[in-house]
């Protein structure tokens, strides 16, 4: 999500800079912008949409001689995506690029503003260029400004920043967010991936959290802690395509180990360490609510089941779900006092964005969860929440479900904080639980290479049952479709409890079982309906912290104390287990047959 690039030298850095954030297109945008310095003079150009958009701004535009410049292309986050929340984002005499999520931005911009600042945008990066121009009115000098207002941000970042009192340089600091530093003789390149110095650097720095500097013509200081540290440059080779792959095979698998990443980003500001905070909602949106539908497509109708028994549970507010295909043509019964919920990852899924517009018609209120700022939904919804997974490639969705859950889940908490209906305790559980999840969605290496091994064992028979109970139903949902969308092997999803009632009739090996196996939740209840498959020699793949003596194939997964962390590190596993299998038969992983990655038609 979001893409940096950074120039200094004598070429023309118009060109080096747009050619630069077309190499990272893939990462998705909807705005983009460019500043460059030359001679102490900026010129900075900025445009929605499209990168042709803003190229169109700046064909006229002449760069001769040495010159420092910036450029990026922005996914929406704080503020919806217009020119003024484009970066770069200007000071009186600086301009700077961000990735990432400035977390005490408010608190930091109420004490500008007290200062007299006035801000142009409703984006957390534009604190950063202000806050440095404070800082070098007091202490006089541009690195120690830079230093010090690093010092003051919390969240992730990676941040480029041009200012006329240096008119040679560019500051940059990395932190939670990937940076690329990059020279090919006394020319210097940024970019926060591969692809976009692929062809212009020979070697690269791959800064560490916590490294800062500046580059002038020829020349990269690299600082920690105060300190200045050694270059290790490396070569930098390969090809665009697997830069954007980052070394991954598919995009897909990318996008699974970016999980944890993701999450961290859609939990950032909205998180305390007592509440959770939805700066986006109005305080009374949910007055006179009692009752919530939520309606999708889909991996979106997964996360949407599972959003239900978090709702009820915490919330204690009465949540019902919908297929969107079919709620658009079932003449619902809908009341006043209900919330209607939409969930989409593209934002312009046909048949939930119609549903929507029954729920207006109908006079609900209206919320959406949606991966894309100003998609259709998220422009027809009263308010909406973005899940900043950033754009994901791979057909078959991952870090899009992963991100809609966790919103989700915290939505429910958030309600519940209103309704009053969890204690301060258990609030804090979940709190807890939440900040954990990121790192429960690190893949581990081991894992993986089981995961390779045993997919070849599972290329046969006659299909697949994913069965779980409670939360991990949806999952088991989930984990089936993922199977079929890129294997093209049939599978289906079950609640463990319901094979008894006519599914285990398919029971014998050459069916196999995926089972889900919490710890934490229904674990002698979901053991037992595994041993009854069991006992008619279902081939078993039993995913548990706890050893389970019958399966055939067991993956142990790590303890925890709340069921969302075996949820997440589960859901993990499954997609790894689709993606490998889908290898093994020779599928295009990415683009599986008949399939779009946003559908827009009926």
């Amino acid at each position: 999500m979001c893409g940096i690039v950074g120039y200094i030298g004598n070429k023309n850095s118009k060109d080096i800079l747009i050619g630069g954030l077309s190499e990272l297109e893939y990462r998705g945008y909807d705005s983009a912008g460019i500043a460059i310095l030359t001679n102490g003079k900026i010129d900075t150009f900025k445009a929605i949409g499209k990168l042709v958009n803003l190229e169109e701004k700046v064909k006229d535009l002449e760069v001769d001689g040495l010159s420092v410049g910036i450029g990026h292309t922005r996914w929406a986050t704080h503020g919806s995506p217009t020119e003024l929340n484009a970066h770069p984002h200007l000071g009186e005499f600086s301009y700077v690029v961000h990735n990432g999520i400035i977390e005490n931005y408010k608190e930091l911009k109420e004490s500008l503003i007290s200062d007299g600042v006035k801000f142009l945008s409703q984006t957390d990066t534009e604190v950063i260029v202000h806050l440095y121009e404070k800082n070098f009115a007091k202490l006089d000098d541009e690195l120690k400004a830079f230093e010090k207002t690093i010092s003051q941000l919390d969240g992730a970042y990676a941040i480029l920043l041009i200012t006329k009192s240096d008119d040679k340089k560019i500051f940059f600091a990395k932190h939670g967010s990937p940076m690329i530093v990059g020279n090919s003789e006394d020319e210097i390149y940024f970019g926060s991936s591969d692809a976009a110095l692929l062809g212009k650097a020979s070697e690269v720095i791959y800064l560490e959290d916590g490294e800062y500097g500046y580059t002038s013509f020829g020349e990269i200081k690299l600082f920690n802690k105060d300190e200045e540290v050694a270059l290790n440059k490396k070569p930098l080779v390969g090809d665009k395509i697997s830069a954007q792959k980052s070394g991954f095979r598919f995009f897909m698998e990318k996008e699974i180990y970016e999980q944890s990443d993701v999450l961290s980003d859609a939990i950032l500001g909205r998180v305390s360490d007592d509440k959770i905070i939805f700066d986006e909602l109005e305080s009374d949106f949910f007055d006179s609510v009692n009752h919530i539908k939520i309606c999708a497509c889909g991996t979106s109708y997964h996360s949407a089941l599972s959003a239900s028994y978090l709702l009820e549970r915490d919330a204690k507010i009465p949540t019902t779900v919908e297929i969107a295909s079919e709620f658009r043509y079932k003449e619902p019964l809908l009341s006043l006092d209900t919330l209607f919920i939409v969930i989409s990852q593209s934002g312009e899924t046909a048949d939930t964005l119609e549903a929507l517009k029954m729920a207006k018609r109908a006079g609900l209120k209206t919320l959406a969860i949606c991966n894309v700022d100003n998609s259709s939904i998220v422009r027809g919804a009263d308010f909406s929440i973005m899940t900043r997974a950033g754009i994901e490639k791979g057909v078959a969705s991952t870090k899009a479900f992963a991100t809609q859950v966790i919103v989700l889940w915290m939505l429910s908490l958030y309600l519940a904080q209103k309704r009053d209906s969890i204690t301060k305790d258990k609030l804090q559980d979940e709190i807890k639980a939440i900040k954990h999840i990121p790192a429960a969605t690190i893949v581990k290496d081991e894992l993986h290479q089981q995961l390779k091994r045993l997919s070849k064992r599972y290329l046969h028979g006659h299909g697949f049952f994913f069965i779980g109970r409670d939360i991990f139903f949806p999952l088991a949902l989930e984990g089936a479709l993922k199977l079929k969308e890129i294997s093209y092997l049939h599978a289906e999803g079950y609640p463990a409890g319901e094979m008894k009632h006519g599914p285990i009739a398919l029971a014998d090996s050459e069916l196999f079982t995926v089972a889900l196996i919490p710890k934490t939740l229904l674990y002698d209840k979901v053991k037992s309906n595994v041993e009854e498959l069991c006992a008619r020699d279902v081939t078993l793949l039993a995913i548990s912290p706890e050893p389970f003596d019958l399966a055939d194939d067991f993956i142990k997964t790590d303890s925890h104390t709340h069921p969302m962390g075996e949820f997440f590190e589960m859901m993990v596993v499954t997609q790894l287990l689709a993606l490998e299998i889908s290898i093994r038969v020779g599928n295009d992983v990415d683009m599986p047959r008949n399939l779009a990655k946003s559908v827009t038609v009926e």
